[in-house]
């Protein structure tokens, strides 16, 4: 029930106008499905506009624009418990507080612990481990748990989330009206659209980070575009915000998943818009607050995201990496490591992104 929901996502009246203490980004509010089309045929004409002024342009979406916000804080829900999920059961294996791609479960004792809490059978969650490279070691990583909820989600049948106190798997979005179901496709198809359009117009399509408690959901729908869309080159865009705690797992574990997949990873980094809010919003609902304590762990975070994603262009030239950020150690960073690790310019597989009027002044020596 809604009383047993994480705090974090769960639609506070207080927290209804989501324009509180942001200055910096763009809010949609959900009116109906007309506007939603009328957003998309906005993001149509940008993309169409930047396809004619430029090779290998971009154009920007926020998918809040494009369907009901409160599917994605539901959404966003169920991928946070099914990963709580995980880590508890690596917990009882012993490996807490190892980092999220080190966390390797032994298959026969996950099936188990399956068993004993009455979500499925030996053989039931044996089959679930048969599929492609799952689990094939004898163990299941994050990425294997997370194909579950690929291979067993179909929209609002499918999708099921652990009950840790009844310790059984149920529908949680079963509580859609056949409207709300309505809208959530709506909301995908909308998607698949600029999607298409970008990838005909040659345009690098980014998918702008929101608020913490529909980001979730954000980047597993932008996921799922890059999985389709980025198999020769990276059209589709994920936003990693720097000023989040998970930022660091959150890049490594999506790397890790278009290395084993083979399609081209791309990103672009920020620090965030939402601080003040999202404090805010943490302290008075009772929450950990999601963001970094300081600017300088935020700082260290935003390096280590992009020095990692470096690394895989170095390895594997299939990433590429939007540097969107308006500092000045920032941008001689990456210049810096682009040349130590033999990166061109010209392969245009590190962009810097910065808006008119928040850049600081930067000067570099001619040919630098």
């Amino acid at each position: 029930g809604a009383e047993q929901r994480e705090k974090q996502y769960r639609a506070h009246r207080g927290f209804g106008d989501r324009r509180g203490g942001v200055i910096s980004a763009r809010t949609y509010f959900y009116a109906d499905e007309a506007k939603c089309d009328q957003h998309m045929e906005t993001f149509l004409r940008c993309i169409d506009a930047s396809g004619g002024s430029s090779e290998n342009g971009f154009s920007a979406i926020k998918l809040t624009a494009l369907g009901r916000p409160q599917f994605l804080l539901q959404f966003s829900e169920v991928l946070v418990k099914w990963r709580r999920f995980f880590h508890q059961m690596a917990a009882e294996q012993g490996q807490a507080g190892r980092a999220a791609l080190e966390m390797k479960l032994e298959a026969e004792k996950l099936q188990e612990a399956l068993a004993n809490l009455g979500i499925a059978t030996k053989a039931e969650s044996q089959h679930w481990f048969t599929g492609e490279n799952r689990g094939m070691s004898g163990t299941v990583d994050l990425l294997d748990w997370n194909s579950l909820i690929d291979s067993r989600t179909k929209l609002s049948k499918l999708l099921l989330v652990p009950n840790m106190q009844t310790g059984q798997l149920e529908p949680l979005l079963s509580r859609f009206t056949e409207e709300e179901d309505l809208q959530m496709k709506r909301m995908l198809q909308r998607m698949d659209v600029l999607a298409k359009r970008a990838t005909e117009k040659g345009v690098r399509l980014m998918v702008d980070a929101e608020q913490s408690y529909f980001q979730p959901a954000i980047s597993r729908l932008t996921l799922e575009m890059q999985r389709r869309f980025n198999r020769d080159r990276a059209i589709i865009f994920n936003t990693y915000q720097c000023y989040l705690k998970e930022a660091y797992d959150n890049v490594t574990v999506d790397v890790e998943l278009s290395r084993r997949e083979g399609w081209h990873f791309g990103t672009k980094l920020v620090r965030g818009a939402y601080m003040e809010q999202e404090r805010e919003r943490a302290a008075q609902i009772g929450y950990e607050d999601p963001i970094n304590p300081t600017y300088e762990k935020t700082n260290e975070m935003y390096h280590r995201c992009l020095d990692y994603i470096l690394e895989e262009i170095k390895h594997s030239r299939k990433a590429n990496v939007m540097v969107a950020s308006h500092n000045e150690d920032t941008v001689k960073f990456t210049l810096r490591r682009m040349k130590e690790l033999g990166i061109h310019p010209l392969e245009k597989k590190v962009c810097f992104g910065q808006l008119l009027g928040m850049c600081d002044h930067i000067t570099f020596p001619l040919g630098e």
